[in-house]
């Protein structure tokens, strides 16, 4: 009995040495989504420039404290003078978004999927891509005067740019297998941009969704300093000319805080649209 034991202990010490050893398989995916992960630097930032506040290592008159710059606000807040400014920027902003935005997706539209229309915008769109769009001002107030309507242009301007360009570049790579097969199922061509398009140009189309919202916001900085009467940006450089550091900062918070809620708004509805992609950050 013994020495049938010690057999059968020998042959599975060595099936044990014949079986290849199994790996354990690697994770290389960045992991499960944290929740408010966006807010951690942030958060993180206030928090260190409340500690420098507090600890003097920041000067008051350049650089107050966030509790200042809290009742500062909230003091622009309860005589009207924030709610006013508020309301003007953002009626700026969303009027130029949305024409720089119909803008965007029609020219790419006719230049992605035909070759003439690609001759006609793309060279041109190019062009204007090149020129910095600021420098267009001066031309523009000739041209349009020294109201909205300047101001608004401008602010389309830059965000039909990117939109564009990333509709179209996402248009250009659709396979072209895609392409084949729609032809041999004899779609229409309705149903073809609206079953190989769409879909095919929606992930380039949000990345430049992103840029132009984030665009509008940076343009509305800089023209609202321009002969302006309200508005955030007007505000500031007011508040430029009497030494108010405060105030400013104020403004580069609102400004703050509704880029990163208009960038969140955009990639909640494409995690929403796209869902049926698997990507790392799903």
């Amino acid at each position: 009995m013994s020495a049938v034991t010690t057999t059968e202990a020998a042959v599975t010490v060595a099936a044990a040495k014949d079986t290849p050893q199994v790996r354990r398989r690697r994770r290389l995916s960045p992991g499960r989504r944290l929740p408010a992960a966006r807010l951690a630097g942030p958060v993180l930032l206030l928090a260190l420039w409340a500690a420098a506040s507090a600890a003097g290592q920041l000067d008051p008159a350049a650089i107050p404290a966030p509790w200042t710059v809290v009742k500062t606000g909230a003091h622009l807040w309860t005589d009207g003078t924030l709610p006013t400014d508020i309301l003007t920027s953002l009626q700026r902003a969303a009027t130029g978004f949305v024409i720089g935005l119909v803008a965007g997706v029609l020219l790419a539209l006719a230049s992605g999927l035909s070759r003439t229309g690609e001759a006609l915008i793309d060279g041109t769109v190019s062009l204007n891509r090149a020129i910095p769009t600021l420098g267009l001002i001066p031309l523009f107030i000739l041209w349009l005067g020294i109201g909205e309507t300047f101001k608004v242009a401008i602010i389309a301007i830059v965000v039909y740019i990117p939109i564009y360009l990333n509709t179209h570049a996402a248009l250009s790579g659709i396979d072209h297998r895609f392409v084949e097969l729609a032809e041999v199922q004899g779609l229409s061509r309705f149903a073809f941009v609206r079953q190989i398009v769409v879909p095919g140009a929606l992930p380039g189309f949000f990345v430049g969704l992103r840029l132009g919202v984030t665009g509008s916001w940076l343009g509305l900085v800089v023209l609202e300093q321009i002969n302006a009467t309200s508005g955030l940006g007007y505000m500031m450089f007011q508040a430029q000319n009497y030494g108010q550091s405060d105030v400013i900062l104020v403004g580069l918070v609102v400004y703050g805080v509704f880029g990163l809620v208009s960038d969140s708004a955009v990639r909640l509805v494409e995690r929403r649209v796209l869902s049926w992609r698997r990507t790392l950050s799903s």
